[in-house]
């Protein structure tokens, strides 16, 4: 009776080291696809190739969200900028040829130092940015 209570014990103690392993795999994965959902939230394409105007609407907009620009590579095609007022957010804008007729603009916020996984915020960016691009296209200061 002692072997058979040892062997059940080994079972479940195997069963139990199974699922354990199963559901670390699980957040692995889903830890991967919210990264994707994230990087989903950060990114648009824009139809345009003039990357020095998409830079300088980058700076407008951060500016007129209430950033301060810390750093601009035209270079590099990133921006970066701090906004100090009330609490303290890090954006990095990075823009980059995609294809022959667009231009890809990624935007990466943190608060303090940990990254910023609400989707609001580079929301809010994106349709500024929109609008600022849209009245530079249209001659509108």
């Amino acid at each position: 009776m002692n072997i058979r209570i040892r062997a059940l014990c080994t079972v479940l103690a195997a069963s139990w080291l199974c699922v354990a392993c199963a559901n670390t795999q699980n957040k692995d994965i889903m830890a991967g696809g919210s990264q994707v959902e994230l990087r989903s939230y950060q990114t648009r394409a824009f139809d345009t190739t003039d990357k020095t105007m998409m830079l300088r609407s980058v700076i407008a907009t951060l500016q007129d969200l209430g950033f301060v620009i810390d750093k601009a590579d035209e270079d590099l095609g990133a921006i970066t900028g701090t906004k100090l007022k009330g609490y303290r957010i890090r954006m990095t804008v990075v823009v980059r040829p995609r294809g022959e007729t667009q231009l890809l603009v990624r935007a990466n916020a943190h608060y303090e130092l940990e990254p910023i996984e609400d989707p609001q915020p580079y929301q809010d960016f994106f349709v500024a940015l929109e609008k600022a691009l849209f009245l530079t296209a249209h001659s509108v200061d």
